[in-house]
């Protein structure tokens, strides 16, 4: 089957090119995967488009508000394709700012602002919330078995491509939601997200360089992958900030603040999730995400890495610079879903950060595709299932010692004419 797909400046032909690509990237000593707000779509989860078009709808009081003051432009609430929605990341912090100093001066606008904010936090909160009912039971999302299929078999076959004494896979995320925490759990996957603690779970980054063996296994397997680190790049509605240091709390307890904070039109502090926000960033939270992207960026540096990207619309600078210097490592190789990516390589519609990746011609860079051929459940579908690994690896040894006895063939042949 055909696919919009290239590797450097080479069309793949079909899937199972690009399969048998993956298949080879896997075997890599370090694997990853990055996943962007998309990632969580099939999940119940919102781009940030659908993100602010809601903003805008539940809260044209707001939206307008952020347009007289001159924190939006005109072109932040045109209707349909003609909507250009803001960074809403870059928004809150701009509000951020802007209210410590309206505060500072007395300025009567400053409820204006709080409430502005806190209608775009609603916004945030509901487009991560994926389903209500997983928050209320621990068992919710681990009962449901169509809507975290996708994230639970990526998991799997990352771990499962993992050779005893290689590194486990990492997963980094922009996502405030519980995605992946969840498809983990519910296979009993451990997860390394840089807590430490029972009752009170504490950031503590040296959790990161720890993992996990099974005692009663022998030989190899007593060295094999039985966890995930986990690395949320801007946060997550776990979160909570407390006496200047950062803790997880369980999804029950969040719950309670998140739905307060939903029903409730007056309250303008969530109490949770730890945003990029100026206004903190130089405390507590600049450490826990400063250390995060370090992580990340201590990755993409390794020797023979392979990171997966999907659901990422490359509109978080910070994080297309790390891609880009990242590729003076001569043994990364990318592999970026990007569902808008048609196979025009210089197609203005393409972000800037994909179109210069795209113009370099790296056949370390590969990027796949086509619309619906590049969700997430097609990247759950190309990653071979660990049988495979086997089957093709006994494959190329059988044609290897073939080969091998040709060679001495030749040679005992050469040795007899002389």
């Amino acid at each position: 089957m055909a696919i919009v797909a290239v590797r450097g400046a080479t069309p793949l032909v079909d899937e199972i090119e690009l399969q048998a690509h993956l298949a080879s990237l896997l075997r890599l000593e370090n694997v990853g995967v990055l996943l962007g707000a998309g990632a969580s779509v099939p999940v119940g989860g919102k781009t940030m488009w659908g993100l602010w078009s809601e903003f805008v709808e539940q809260a044209p009081a707001a939206a307008n508000w952020l347009l007289t003051e001159r924190f939006i432009d005109a072109v932040a609430l045109a209707e349909g394709n003609n909507c250009v929605p803001p960074n809403v990341e870059e928004l809150i912090d701009t509000l951020e700012i802007a209210l410590a100093e309206w505060r500072r001066f007395g300025r009567d606008e400053v409820d204006g602002l709080l409430t502005a904010r806190a209608a775009i936090f609603r916004a945030v909160v509901r487009a991560a919330l994926l389903q209500r009912d997983w928050w209320a039971s621990p068992i919710g999302a681990e009962a449901d078995e169509d809507h975290l299929q996708h994230h639970r078999a990526i998991l799997q076959k990352l771990v499962a491509a993992r050779q005893p004494g290689q590194a486990s896979p990492w997963v980094f995320t922009t996502n405030y939601d519980l995605a992946i925490e969840w498809a983990a759990e519910s296979m009993d996957l451990q997860v390394v997200n840089g807590f430490l603690g029972t009752h009170s779970r504490r950031f503590s980054p040296q959790s990161f360089d720890l993992g996990f063996r099974n005692i009663q296994a022998r030989g190899e397997a007593r060295f094999g992958v039985y966890n995930i680190y986990l690395a949320k790049l801007h946060g997550s509605l776990s979160w909570r900030e407390e006496s200047g240091q950062v803790f997880e709390v369980p999804a029950s307890f969040a719950w309670k603040q998140i739905s307060h904070f939903l029903d409730d039109d007056t309250e303008t502090e969530l109490g949770l999730m730890v945003l990029p926000r100026a206004a903190k960033y130089m405390q507590t939270v600049g450490f826990v995400l400063g250390e995060l992207f370090r992580r990340f960026s201590e990755f993409l540096s390794r020797p023979q890495t392979c990171l997966l990207i999907s659901g990422y619309g490359f509109g978080d600078e910070h994080i297309n610079r790390l891609l880009r210097s990242a590729l003076l490592n001569p043994t990364l190789q990318l592999v970026i879903y990007f569902p808008g990516f048609t196979g025009d390589v210089a197609a203005a519609v393409l972000p800037a950060a994909l179109r210069k990746l795209l113009s370099l011609r790296n056949p370390r860079v590969t990027v796949v595709g086509g619309g619906a051929g590049a969700h997430l459940d097609k990247l759950s579908a190309h990653l071979p299932d660990p049988l495979l690994y086997d089957e093709e690896m006994r494959r190329l040894e059988k044609a290897l010692r073939n080969e091998s006895d040709d060679d001495d063939a030749e040679l005992a042949d050469v040795r007899d004419l002389l």
